[in-house]
């Protein structure tokens, strides 16, 4: 069974249309108006080896927070629904992932229960035109529509840029693992039977 999901967004804020693939090659076909942005989901996409298409467009001549946002909504949508019942899957991963003088660590437990831990500190406010800060939001949205736990953390780092692109990596890497089928799992991976 395919494991895909599309969804579409419209509000008076952000026009937003994604299509997942778990179980694909990586490839990305991004466009949010967001540059840096872009290159952050296309990071997620090509380590996770999900295939997505996302397409956004927003208000952000009054800043970036409502596209950045709402595709987190959309993409953890998505992946909720195609990990279906959850049934097979590896669930757990901690992966991490170096950048230059920074070191950034994913730990994802596919849970059903929507947490983010951000231990992250960065040094500037922006880089570039992107306000770092909005790196929090897109995964807290994510992981609350995709209904999962991750822990994020950054015990070095100096350069705000290289800091986003090792969570980007490490969480896509992460999420690689813990979607996973695992050939030797047989059903829902919890003693409840259900995750949720």
């Amino acid at each position: 069974m395919a494991r895909e999901a599309t969804v579409a967004r419209k509000t008076q804020e952000t026009e937003i249309n994604v299509e997942l693939s778990l179980d694909g090659q990586g490839q990305a076909l991004i466009t949010t108006t967001i540059g840096f942005f872009d290159h952050m989901l296309e990071l997620l996409c090509r380590f996770s080896l999900f295939d997505i298409t996302i397409s956004a467009t927003g208000d952000t001549e009054v800043d970036y927070h409502h596209t950045v946002e709402d595709v987190g909504i959309c993409l953890g949508q998505a992946l909720d629904k195609a990990l279906g019942d959850r049934s097979g899957i590896r669930r757990f991963s901690t992966k991490s992932a170096p950048m230059d003088e920074c070191l950034a660590t994913a730990c994802i437990d596919i849970s059903g229960r929507p947490l983010l831990v951000f231990n992250v500190e960065f040094k500037t406010e922006k880089t570039g035109e992107f306000d770092v800060a909005l790196a929090e939001e897109f995964f807290r949205a994510l992981v609350t529509h995709a209904k999962i736990t991750l822990h994020l953390t950054v015990p070095y780092g100096k350069n705000a840029h290289h800091i986003c692109e090792a969570l980007f990596k490490a969480t896509g890497l992460a999420l690689r693992e813990a979607t996973d089928i695992d050939p030797r799992s047989l059903g829902v991976p919890s003693t409840k039977g259900t995750l949720s």
